[in-house]
């Protein structure tokens, strides 16, 4: 299984082969890469970022908006599922020592080799730095965290959280699939079962995500990535683990949310018209901003988004990319270097491009495209022929 490209391979003896599902390996390559595209577009966005263009572009805003709701929690769900296949044919200490290997190695020779340019781009972007990279770089080993802005330090793991926290999960899940295997968790499981076939009923769970942001979220509101004051935000994403984990337990469960898609696509749209909705409202009536009953709305509304969007595209996936192609074991192979590597590559890039004053749609057009040829260049050029470089980007 690779890490977050995890590939969903044969079950092991324990309960009987199951079908391979190429979907959700679809999924993760698809996913992935639009995530090049999405953190291009935060150069384009008033949200701030580690380098900005003067101009920006709120309808760019409005599709990144729908987007930051379905794109790390699809991942994150896509894991879940992953490391069930996992379980199957591994220890708990094998799959323990995998995830090592193939995430917190990754994880740290990341934050020292591939993160730090990107500080670096961002400290010459905001004039807090003007000397060569070789002259910035000691700065890392002084180990004083980085805060937004590019104030702080050099030491962080930027969109590497993403590789932090699935290690996490992973060793956090552990347990959980202990208990998942008893009679207790099985009991469990088929509650679960008895909602999903029910028509919309694993919907139903959207309530697990919507008392996280009511209790944990009231102390840890905002999405920080930092772990120490992430807690919501970290539980939420352990909770979508879980239920890929859950959801892909059962062989039926698929055939069952297939079944359900239009149902799931419906909700899925009916949210998304409800969330530019309260948005064009915030943006009319100013005071909404300070009302409860507005605020919870808004925040249910966008948790429904997040697990409904993620269920339809199962389930659509589930019915349309279950197939085999034989490219598709080379890019469950690349998308996780491309991953480790894509940010650095967009913030050079982008520093250099702002120069030419390409417009929003030029320069974003023109980063995407570089960004995406470049990364690939990297990884086929420098990453996948070369044994030694192979595991620092958590490839076998």
């Amino acid at each position: 299984m690779q890490p977050i490209l995890q590939q969903t391979p044969a079950a092991g003896p324990q309960t009987g082969p199951s079908p391979r599902r190429y979907d959700l390996d679809w999924l993760r390559v698809i996913a992935i890469v639009i995530l090049l595209f999405y953190h291009t577009g935060m150069i384009y966005v008033s949200w701030g970022w580690h380098i900005q263009s003067r101009e920006t572009s709120p309808l760019l805003e409005d599709v990144m908006r729908w987007l930051h709701h379905w794109r790390m929690p699809l991942l994150f769900f896509i894991s879940g599922a992953g490391t069930y296949y996992a379980l199957r044919k591994r220890t708990y200490g094998a799959y323990a020592g995998e995830r090592f290997r193939r995430l917190f190695i990754p994880l740290v020779f990341g934050m020292f080799v591939i993160v730090p340019p990107q500080i670096y781009f961002e400290w010459l972007f905001r004039g807090r730095f003007s000397g060569s990279y070789a002259d910035f770089y000691p700065n890392v080993f002084g180990f004083e965290p980085y805060h937004d802005g590019g104030t702080g330090g050099a030491f962080s793991w930027h969109h590497l959280w993403f590789v932090a926290y699935l290690f996490l999960y992973s060793l956090l899940t552990i347990p959980f699939a202990k208990f998942i295997r008893s009679g207790t968790g099985q009991r469990l499981v088929d509650r679960v079962g008895r909602l999903v076939r029910q028509p919309g009923g694993v919907m139903l769970l959207v309530l697990l995500f919507i008392v996280n942001d009511l209790t944990l979220g009231h102390f840890w509101p905002e999405e920080t990535h930092d772990l120490r004051n992430d807690w919501a935000y970290f539980v939420a994403n352990l909770l979508l683990f879980w239920t890929g984990y859950v959801l892909v337990s059962r062989p039926n469960f698929a055939g069952e949310l297939t079944q359900q898609r239009r149902i799931l696509g419906i909700a899925t749209l009916f949210c998304t018209i409800l969330l530019y909705t309260l948005r064009a409202l915030a943006d009319r009536y100013p005071e909404l901003e300070e009302n409860l009953m507005a605020n919870l709305l808004y925040d249910a509304n966008e948790n429904c988004l997040m697990w409904f969007s993620v269920l339809a595209t199962v389930a659509y996936g589930h019915r349309y990319l279950n197939v085999n192609r034989p490219i598709l074991p080379h890019l469950t192979e690349a998308v996780y270097p491309f991953y480790i590597l894509h940010q650095t590559v967009i913030v050079a890039i982008g520093f250099y491009l702002l120069r030419a004053n390409l417009g929003i749609l030029g320069g974003y057009l023109t980063v995407s495209l570089l960004s995406l040829l470049t990364s690939v260049g990297i990884y086929l050029l420098l990453i996948r022929p070369f044994r030694l470089i192979r595991p620092l980007f958590g490839l076998k």
